[in-house]
């Protein structure tokens, strides 16, 4: 089933010095969105409560606050978790790192000034944050090319990270966290209804292997000009596909980056250009009389999620066998 590296950070207990030596990481392999931790959660916090009001203390839960360094977030989606985090109370960390150009090495976040430094200087730089901000996690959104080298520093530095950047060597990556025992959530989507639909894939993938053998599997994908590798979620979903017994190799898939084709073929909306996924997956049965589709479709600052099966018949060859 869909499943990500997992756990709770700690962020009342580890120290700077604890990150170097936490205890054994019994990994949690469960589908996103599983119920057993949160019906420990919701069995805890009576118990708690009760203990609290026992003794005559006030039973306000602490806000949930903890710092947060989005890397990078010059591009649109590390400014939108940066943005996300503002709101949500977290405390951002007023510095990135980024290749892109910014007037001063400077970028205005939620009236917050965030200061840009070249990729380059991570290494050097990182340290001194986490000394500064013990309790640090980072938010990966950088390039594809960068997702291995930048989860190496991490987990040197011991740094609880989010890796948001689809690309690199994804079985490398899983590695490199299990290797150095570092809390982390490495996952090919982040939009809940997108995840609930590759869930509900590899659960088909899991209990019908061998189910579209013989197939024909065509598939579209259309981002905005900048998103420069294969979306991870195809990739997902066409690795689903490949155990339901289709046959397809991942340079099969059509990137559509072109804004003028995006609008005409694909029928993106010319205000969404900038920042939207269009997927499709058609399958067509050996025969060619059954075909099904199934399309996702994602904008900016909204997920819309439209997946259907649909099956077509040749209604002359129908008409056919009527007669």
């Amino acid at each position: 089933m869909l499943s990500a590296t997992i756990a709770a950070h700690p962020a009342a207990a580890i120290t700077l010095r604890q990150r170097h030596s936490l205890r054994p990481l019994q990994r949690l392999r469960v589908p996103i969105g599983a119920a057993p931790p949160r019906r420990r959660m919701a069995t805890a916090r009576p118990l708690v409560v009760k203990a609290l009001a026992s003794q005559g203390v006030p039973a306000v839960p602490p806000k949930l606050s903890f710092p947060i360094l989005v890397n990078s977030c010059t591009g649109k989606m590390g400014k939108a978790v940066a943005e996300a985090a503002v709101s949500a109370g977290l405390q951002l960390v007023p510095v990135s790192f980024s290749a892109m150009e910014v007037p001063d090495g400077r970028l205005e976040i939620c009236d917050r000034e965030i200061q840009i430094h070249d990729p380059s200087e991570s290494e050097k730089i990182l340290p001194s944050i986490i000394e500064e901000y013990p309790d640090l996690i980072v938010v990966d959104y950088t390039v594809p090319d960068a997702v291995n080298a930048n989860a190496e520093l991490y987990c040197k530095l011991g740094l609880p990270f989010v890796m948001g950047t689809t690309g690199g060597n994804r079985q490398l990556l899983h590695k490199t966290v299990q290797d150095a025992n570092i809390y982390a959530v490495i996952s090919p989507q982040m939009g809940k209804q997108v995840v609930a639909f590759l869930a509900a894939m590899e659960i088909m993938a899991e209990q019908f292997p061998g189910a579209f053998s013989g197939y024909k599997l065509e598939v579209m994908e259309s981002h905005q000009a900048t998103k420069l590798d294969v979306s991870g979620t195809a990739k997902a979903v066409i690795s689903c596909f490949q155990k339901l017994g289709v046959s397809f190799d991942m340079d099969e898939v059509k990137l559509v980056r072109d804004p003028e084709e995006q609008v005409n073929v694909v029928g993106v909306p010319a205000e969404h250009l900038a920042g939207h996924a269009f997927h499709m997956y058609h399958l067509t049965s050996p025969d060619g009389t059954t075909m099904y589709v199934a399309d996702q479709y994602t904008q900016k600052e909204l997920l819309m999620l439209l997946c259907f099966f649909t099956q077509r018949y040749n209604l002359e060859r129908a008409r056919n066998c009527m007669t």
